[in-house]
């Protein structure tokens, strides 16, 4: 599902624990209460260039029963006000609101820990055992960091070193949904 807003005033985080200072930090800070407010949850916020300006991109999702396109487009609006209100995206930009879609994201520990037992892909800023890339079942989720049962054994990736994980659906092995 995606909803596209209108042009409004608009880099990217590597990983959610290092994006405070950058614009995307600061517009989740301002975005989060109002989000939260209407029940959902702020999965990630993507800012770049694309084409001929920037894109500001949220992802929303609910814990349970996931979100709508009519949810979707009223949440565009109320994201484009609070954003013009708080002048934190420089010049201008794109808005666009839409669900994370099956291989969600993970960026916070909270998402993570949703999906303790199912398949994620983590990519890593330094290598780890030769390789940036893994896929495997998650583990655990740690205060420092995540381990992945990863084809030679479990391996411990310190939240750190993550450039970017995704949920990944199994579709052999499970329908769509929430598993």
């Amino acid at each position: 599902m995606s909803f596209f807003g209108r042009i409004v005033v608009g880099h990217r985080p590597t990983f959610y624990f290092k994006m405070d200072s950058s614009v995307v930090g600061r517009v989740w800070q301002i975005a989060e209460p109002l989000v939260t407010e209407y029940g959902m949850e702020i999965v990630d916020i993507d800012y770049r260039r694309e084409g001929r300006g920037h894109v500001l991109r949220f992802y929303l999702d609910r814990q349970v029963g996931g979100v709508t396109v009519d949810e979707l487009a009223a949440m565009s609006r109320r994201l484009g006000d609070v954003v013009d209100v708080h002048d934190v995206v420089p010049g201008r930009y794109l808005l666009e609101v839409s669900s994370p879609g099956i291989n969600r994201r993970l960026r916070q520990p909270s998402h993570f820990r949703r999906y303790i037992g199912k398949r994620v892909r983590v990519r890593t800023i330094e290598r780890s055992a030769g390789r940036r890339e893994f896929v495997g079942a998650l583990r655990t989720v740690g205060e420092d960091g995540v381990v992945i049962a990863a084809g030679e054994g479990d391996l411990f990736i310190p939240f750190s070193n993550i450039a970017q994980a995704n949920y990944e659906h199994d579709f052999a092995a499970a329908p769509l949904g929430r598993q």
